[in-house]
């Protein structure tokens, strides 16, 4: 089934409902790669922000919102977060006009009784169970960040996610104070022509992946 024959079966089933257009669905996934080089060119803090602002709204379990962000641009800055990277992401991160650490913060608790006023009373849960605790702040963290680099490629940006680091050396080094743990970085900028020098990789079929029951 062609994505436009999947449209024409939605509009059937549903008149209102109105599909992804396709070129955005190219942009944000079919055609959108890992971006291993960028132009000279600055990723401003307000362009990123302004990003925040939109997928600031997606879901996440009883709004617990526990991503978190370090955005690493200064030499000085990359120069420290190099060290802590595995010895393939190092360059690439000397390289990059912006490096952003995906943290998750198990603190998120203490924001409950403004975020989740109509269950404020589980933040004393989540006082009393650090594991429980640190694995929702966990989870959470990971749907943020898939909302964030779609955000990111929504403004134009190029995104190379890296999971090839010491966590235990970010966190001592440049999340020291915070509480926050780093889980992800990813390198952010303006992508300077392919985005990778691997093809294109298949996917799992719908048959593959789903089941009914």
């Amino acid at each position: 089934m062609t994505s436009t024959d999947l449209a024409d079966d939605l509009a059937a089933l549903a008149p209102d409902l109105r599909g992804i257009d396709a070129q955005v669905a190219d942009r944000l996934f079919r055609d959108a790669r890992t971006v291993g080089r960028f132009l000279d060119r600055d990723v401003p803090d307000a362009l990123v922000r302004e990003v925040h602002d939109v997928v600031r709204w997606g879901p996440t379990a009883l709004n617990t919102v526990p991503l978190r962000l370090l955005l690493v641009r200064s030499p000085q800055g990359r120069a420290r977060l190099a060290t802590h990277m595995s010895e393939g992401n190092r360059e690439r991160v000397l390289a990059a006009p912006l490096t952003v650490v995906v943290a998750a913060d198990a603190d998120f608790h203490q924001h409950m009784s403004r975020l989740t006023p109509h269950a404020a009373h589980l933040a004393d849960v989540f006082a009393a169970d650090p594991q429980g605790r640190e694995r929702a702040a966990r989870d959470n963290t990971w749907l943020q960040a898939g909302y964030l680099v779609v955000g990111l490629r929504a403004a134009g940006l190029g995104v190379g996610p890296m999971g090839g680091f010491d966590p235990a050396g970010i966190d001592d080094d440049l999340l020291a104070g915070t509480g926050w743990r780093s889980l992800l970085v990813l390198n952010v900028g303006w992508p300077d022509g392919p985005g990778t020098h691997h093809a294109r990789a298949p996917r799992l079929e719908w048959d593959e992946v789903a089941r009914t029951v």
